[in-house]
C-alpha cells in the first residue's frame, strides 16, 4: 500500500474515534505547485492541506500536526540554521539542515522533517528538537512506514514506539507516553 491507501485509513479512524480531531484537517483544495520532493510526500500533500492556523491535531505521535505544502516551506525558512553540508540522510546533525523539509509541528518549536539530503535513507522521516538543537536519528524510514505505523496502531490500539493512542471525551486524538 502507498502513503495516500495509508492516509485514509488514518483518516476513516479519526472519524470514527477522534472526531474532534478529524474535523480540523483541511482536505487540499487547490492546485499544488510543482515540488521537487519526493512522489509519496507530492501524493500525500495533494490531497491534504494542513489545518486552520492556530488549530492543533496530534496525529503523529508523540504531539505533532501534520502540515500541508505551503506552512511546510514557510516553516523551513525560520528554522533553518545550518549551512548544507556533505552529510548523508539520516545521519545526526546540529542545527535545522537547509535539506530537511517540516512535515509537522508540536507547538512548541520540534519538528518532524523528511530528510532530503542524498544517501540511502532520502525521505526519511526524522524529529529535530529545538531546545537541544539537534536531530539524532531517524524516526521512519519514509512517509509510507509512518503513516502505516500510525494507522496500525490507531486500528489495534497498540504502541508507535514509546507511545499509545488515546482519545479524550472531547473526541481529540492524543498519544499517552510510557
Amino acid at each position: 500500500m502507498g502513503v495516500i491507501e495509508h492516509w485514509n485509513r488514518v483518516l476513516a479512524w479519526l472519524a470514527e474515534h477522534a472526531p474532534a480531531t478529524r474535523a480540523v484537517l483541511r482536505p487540499r483544495y487547490d492546485a499544488l505547485p510543482e515540488l521537487r520532493v519526493p512522489i509519496d510526500l507530492q501524493m500525500w500533500w495533494s490531497v491534504y492541506g494542513g489545518t486552520e492556523e492556530g488549530l492543533y491535531a496530534e496525529i503523529l505521535p508523540p504531539f505533532y500536526t501534520p502540515l500541508g505544502a505551503d506552512r511546510a516551506f514557510v516553516l523551513r525558512e525560520t528554522h533553518t540554521s545550518k549551512a548544507a553540508d556533505a552529510s548523508e540522510a539520516g545521519s545526526p546533525t546540529r542545527g535545522f539542515h537547509p535539506e530537511w523539509l517540516p512535515i509537522a509541528f508540536d507547538g512548541t518549536g520540534d519538528v518532524l522533517a523528511v530528510d532530503l539530503r542524498p544517501g540511502v535513507l532520502r525521505g526519511c522521516v526524522v524529529e529535530w528538537d529545538q531546545e537541544r538543537n539537534e536531530m539524532v536519528k531517524p524516526e521512519w524510514t519514509s512517509l509510507v512506514e509512518m503513516f502505516d505505523q500510525v494507522a496500525t496502531a490507531l486500528e489495534t490500539r497498540s504502541a508507535v514506539g514509546h507511545c499509545y493512542p488515546e482519545v479524550n471525551s472531547a473526541g481529540e486524538l492524543g498519544w499517552r507516553t510510557s
